[in-house]
């Protein structure tokens, strides 16, 4: 397993729309554990393949206390369960230092293959629900700067690009 490198905003590459997975091969099975093992080693608790420069519709998470139960979504949907919105302080891994304030529904069902291309339904509340619409977002394109006004986005495009050049 290796740990990969995180793509970070404002990088192109994290604006480019997903693919569906349709081989579940033993080079899939690499990229997963390789995500599992990233997301820990930078201690997230989800991963998005398109954050790892890998743009097919997969996204890894784990929620437990111990780190050792992940869960891999493959070709995931969501349905909004509860429209009332949800207000939740979100990071991101492709966003290194930002917390902010995001609305989004507080309860979902995702639908989607595991690791082996077993379908797999699942009701998500509170953080997790956060999550899989967050990791969906990311698969789709979307970032969560782009749930913030310009003046903000803006802000933390300037400081994570200075960060850029002072490690580059």
């Amino acid at each position: 397993m290796a740990v990969l490198p995180i793509l970070e905003y404002p990088d192109p590459r994290l604006r480019t729309v997903a693919e569906p997975i349709t081989e579940f091969n033993d080079a899939l099975q690499t990229q997963i554990d390789d995500m599992i093992e990233t997301m820990y080693e930078e201690n997230g608790v989800g991963l998005a393949a398109t954050q790892v420069d890998f743009h097919y519709r997969l996204v890894v998470m784990d929620f437990s206390e111990e780190r050792n139960e992940p869960i891999v979504f493959i070709n995931p949907e969501f349905d909004v369960l509860d429209e009332e919105p949800n207000e939740f302080q979100e990071g991101c891994l492709s966003v290194p230092g930002f917390y902010e304030h995001i609305y989004r529904a507080a309860k979902v069902r995702v639908k989607a293959l595991d690791r082996h291309g077993k379908p797999f339904e699942m009701d998500t509340d509170e953080l997790m629900a956060v999550c899989v619409q967050h990791e969906i977002d990311h698969l789709d394109g979307k970032l969560m700067v782009d749930y913030l006004s310009p003046l903000k986005r803006n802000r933390i495009k300037t400081k994570l690009q200075k960060a850029q050049k002072k490690r580059a």
